[in-house]
């Protein structure tokens, strides 16, 4: 059955490339159960693609572009004028990057890479100033429209946006992307860079997009429950002083008030529903910006979930505290890599099932490690209940031209701390694992913690491991954790201390070779089991060993390796093509649980 999908796969595959013009069309080497849907969608995902800064009208520009790539092309770095593309250009689905076998080009490290795509502004939005969107371009990326500079943004891991409005004209206009990635070592890239794992990613990775907007709109919002005070604390960028905002619980409204931009407001919310990992309630938001005259100008929907996380003493032990109770966090190290799309997921369907299967499996943390995702995967763990840690993407060689590369780190940290702020499911920041571009250690979390003092901080995931070309920086002895990596472990995991909880930021790591389901390419685990029953009872042993350092050690979290398969690791919980469940999946939900009520009959000795 196996041979046979893959064979239709493949065979659509084909046939897709021979009918739309590419000579050489591209085949999947381990395809997933989205792969050819991916690949002959038209407008990939097709979803909006910021759902808690969400309007009606918009444009998607995801889909086929032109494209010119390659080491010995025109150099995409900040280029004065676009290449020209009137010669022999490839065709390249976007937002895959080049790399990817979706994308229909999967060449490595092209360098320079340059995207042109064609496009009409509907009449509808005539009067409108138009803003193009762009989720996530790794690395230095730079937009003309009809042979004009709009801007540029330095930064692989934050999305940008541009008021193209001058430079538009009536009927077709022409966008061109000069992206540029060196993939040296010298800017945030995680796994994505020369000391990585696993394959390299460049370019566009997420969702381009189009939206009309008025001349004085709302340019952001940040949103802070405040559990103690029962309201939302919000702030508003939006050029005008005339701001509502409306909470909804469904079509109820459960509160209203008033605001000016750039100003912290309030919105109370009475007997605020809590929101957990068990009952993951959202209020729905509504921020409406009008002018002087009372006309509407702007009008965003949001959404939010009211919880609050900290540190608090449970019998002398400090231990992490969300809405008040310790909850044991029993997580998974998810990368978010795909054989097919690398760093993006095929789908929107592939994108939430990750989330899902976590779920699924009686998790309720996920430690997004050295990558961010599109918004819509923050709304799913928002939506469907699941706790975030978020890793800072790591550079390689901060120790080199200091001047450049440690400023470039701290900006882009904050700027994915600003764009997912508003994420009730991100309890943590990591700015720095396994002192993996490590500088500055202590001054950085304490900078974590001051800018954004409603989360926890993890300064230095696993600073017990260290790469051999670097002097470690260790534990910086601030912020909210003590935290050790061990595989296979959990002995030796780290113990509280008088000011942080303790954290087993990785462990396990257990391989189970599938095959026909692996990356074509020497695998390797930390450990091996030979059957998926070895596998699930080695789990369910180690998970009761964090059990046991739960209750008498201070342990309170433990983050297993891993989600799934990632190329040559095969030590998840699923196969990389997301097909096989290596482990009894019924087992492994209810050790989790287990454990985890466990941890919830601690709250009795909790000291106020």
């Amino acid at each position: 059955m196996r041979n046979r999908n893959l064979f239709i796969i493949c065979f659509t595959i084909l046939l897709h490339g021979v009918f739309s013009g590419n000579v050489f069309a591209q085949i999947a080497k381990l395809p997933t159960k989205w792969t050819s849907e991916a690949m002959l969608a038209v407008n990939p995902f097709p979803e909006y693609p910021r759902p808690q800064l969400l309007r009606k009208e918009w444009k998607s520009l995801n889909g086929k572009w032109d494209y010119i790539g390659g080491k010995d092309k025109a150099s995409a770095l900040y280029p004065k004028i676009p290449t020209d593309f009137s010669g022999k250009s490839e065709q390249i689905l976007v937002p895959y990057c080049p790399e990817a076998v979706i994308s229909g080009i999967e060449r490595k490290q092209e360098i320079n890479m340059w995207y042109r795509k064609r496009f009409e502004i509907p009449q509808s939005w005539n009067g409108k100033n138009v803003l193009i969107n762009f989720e996530a371009v790794d690395y230095d990326a730079t937009v003309f429209v009809n042979g004009k500079v709009a801007g540029s943004h330095a930064g692989g891991f934050d999305a940008f946006s541009l008021d193209i409005t001058s430079l538009l004209k009536s009927g077709s206009n022409e966008l061109i992307v000069a992206a540029f990635d060196s993939n040296d070592g010298r800017m945030p890239s995680g796994k994505n860079g020369p000391r990585g794992d696993y394959t390299y990613s460049s370019g566009i990775w997420q969702s381009v997009w189009l939206e009309p907007v008025s001349s004085v709109h709302i340019k952001n919002i940040r949103l802070l429950p405040d559990i103690e005070h029962s309201r939302l604390q919000i702030t508003v960028d939006a050029g005008s002083s005339n701001l509502s905002a409306v909470a909804l619980d469904g079509s109820k409204i459960v509160s209203q008030t008033s605001g000016s931009s750039g100003k912290v407001f309030y919105l109370p919310i009475s007997n605020p529903k809590l929101w957990s990992p068990e009952d993951p309630f959202l209020y729905d938001l509504k921020i409406t910006l009008k002018d002087n005259d009372g006309k509407i100008t702007d009008e965003i929907n949001s959404y939010f979930g009211m919880r609050e996380i900290k540190l608090g003493k449970v019998a002398g032990i400090i231990r992490p505290l969300l809405n008040g109770k310790f909850i044991m966090q029993v997580g998974l190290l998810d990368q978010g890599y795909w054989p097919d799309g690398i760093l993006t997921a095929p789908t929107e369907a592939a994108l939430k099932s990750d989330v899902e299967f976590t779920k699924k499996a009686g998790f309720n943390l996920i430690r997004k490690h050295m990558k961010t995702e599109p918004k819509r995967f923050y709304y799913w763990a928002d939506k469907l209940g699941m706790l975030l840690w978020q890793d800072m993407p790591a550079i390689w060689y901060q120790n080199e031209d200091t001047a450049r590369v440690r400023p470039a780190f701290r900006k882009e940290l904050k700027a994915v701390m600003d764009e997912h702020y508003n994420s009730p499911s991100i309890i943590a920041w990591i700015p720095f694992n396994e002192n993996w571009g490590a500088f500055d250690v202590p001054q950085i979390t304490d900078w974590v913690k001051k800018y954004d003092p409603s989360r926890l901080v993890n300064g230095n995931s696993g600073f017990n491991n260290n790469p051999g070309y670097q002097k470690a920086a260790g534990d910086p002895g601030n912020g909210d954790f003590v935290d050790t990596h061990i595989y296979i472990g959990p002995n030796d995991a780290s113990q509280p201390d008088d000011k942080r909880a303790a954290s087993l930021g990785e462990f396990g790591g257990v391989g189970l070779f599938v095959r026909d389901h692996m990356w074509p390419v020497e695998n390797n685990a930390y450990a091996y089991e030979p059957t998926q029953a070895a596998l699930t009872d080695k789990y369910v042993l180690l998970m009761s060993q964090v059990e046991q350092l739960m209750k008498y050690k201070g342990l309170s979290v433990a983050v297993y390796t891993q989600t799934t398969d990632v190329e040559h690791e095969v030590n998840g919980l699923l196969t990389y093509d997301r097909t096989v469940e290596k482990m009894d999946v019924k087992r492994v939900k209810e050790i989790n649980q287990a454990v985890i009520a466990e941890g919830k009959k601690i709250n009795a000795l909790i000291q106020r």
